[in-house]
């Protein structure tokens, strides 16, 4: 890839409502989910990003993206037009995505269904169509007592109520870290260098930030640069980064070999805080190489099972437990 320029898109997504308060005092939407069971097959798009068969009000179901990395769940402009509901009906909301800002129009509809979940009720940022054929994002608001049971062999999704189980024999566990926003942020080591890595099944790629790139080049005088990247966020903005291919990154007894990552001062670190600590955004292109991924939020954890290896296995990256 070396000279070539790729383009990345991540959907890291907060909103607040927009009055005329201080942005930093705005209050957050709220999505709640009393219900507690869903499980159907899904489908994954040519970039490995899990599409979510969704009903909203009743119509539908439409697709979104699951979006670990979103607070909110979110429609484009179409959808909204599928709906039937007026933009100028709600306050506009201050969405916040990966490489930038914007004051978006918004809805609020009764419940969003998955399966048998229920989510309700939403008030829903409506952005512009980034989303590369999905219909929106599903955000990760109503999930605190949830298990979300992803197995990319055979394209099937399972959202239940979390029975608080540890992981089941050939699954890794790798622990979630405090964090004030709820995102979900795990400990790595990139190199020698520890980061917190923020698990993001709506980006497209894995990203790391200056302060990550800075370490590296501190303790590591290797890493082969592989081009430029251009980042697109949820609000449309575009913005370059630096391509690295990276040695090793190791989540937990897990090691990812010769990742290809992207390196920017995206907006959304600022938003979330991570500027001044190595920090990393890990998306589709590594999370997509394992059998299956657990995220269970009662339990605080991830649980990933790795792909087996084969050695006649043409893939570049591998996720695997170290030898």
């Amino acid at each position: 890839m070396n000279g070539l320029a790729t383009a990345l898109t991540l959907f890291c997504l907060t909103a607040t409502a927009q009055t005329s308060i201080p942005d930093e005092e705005l209050a957050e939407i709220v999505v709640t989910a009393p219900e507690a069971r869903y499980v159907a097959p899904t489908t994954r798009d040519r970039i490995g990003r899990v599409w979510v068969p969704v009903t909203v009000d009743g119509k539908g179901p439409f697709r979104l993206v699951l979006d670990t990395g979103a607070q909110h769940s979110a429609v484009t402009l179409a959808t909204a037009a599928q709906l039937g509901i007026p933009l100028d009906r709600y306050p506009h909301v201050l969405v916040h995505g990966a490489t930038g800002s914007s004051i978006e129009p918004a809805i609020a509809v009764g419940n969003l269904q998955v399966g048998d979940l229920m989510l309700q009720p939403a008030t829903m940022p409506v952005v512009a169509d980034v989303f590369g054929g999905a219909e929106g994002l599903l955000g990760t608001e109503g999930m605190q007592e949830h298990r979300i049971y992803m197995d990319f062999r055979h394209d099937i999704i399972s959202i239940t109520r979390s029975k608080n189980r540890s992981a089941p024999e050939g699954f890794s566990t790798v622990h979630f870290l405090p964090d004030s926003l709820h995102l979900l942020v795990v400990r790595a080591d990139v190199g020698t260098v520890p980061v917190r890595a923020i698990f993001d099944t709506g980006a497209q790629a894995t990203v790391g930030n200056t302060a990550l790139l800075e370490a590296l080049r501190r303790h590591h005088t290797r890493n082969q640069i592989a081009g430029t990247d251009h980042v697109q966020g949820a609000t449309g903005e575009w913005q370059t980064g630096a391509g690295v291919v990276l040695p090793s990154i190791r989540l937990g007894s897990l090691t990812v070999s010769n990742a290809h990552v992207t390196f920017a001062d995206l907006h959304i670190f600022e938003r979330w805080g991570f500027t001044e600590q190595p920090a990393l955004v890990i998306g589709m292109d590594l999370i997509g190489l394992v059998d299956e991924l657990v995220i269970d939020y009662h339990r605080q954890e991830l649980q990933i099972k790795p792909r087996p290896l084969a050695p006649s296995h043409t893939e570049r990256f591998q996720l695997f437990p170290p030898t």
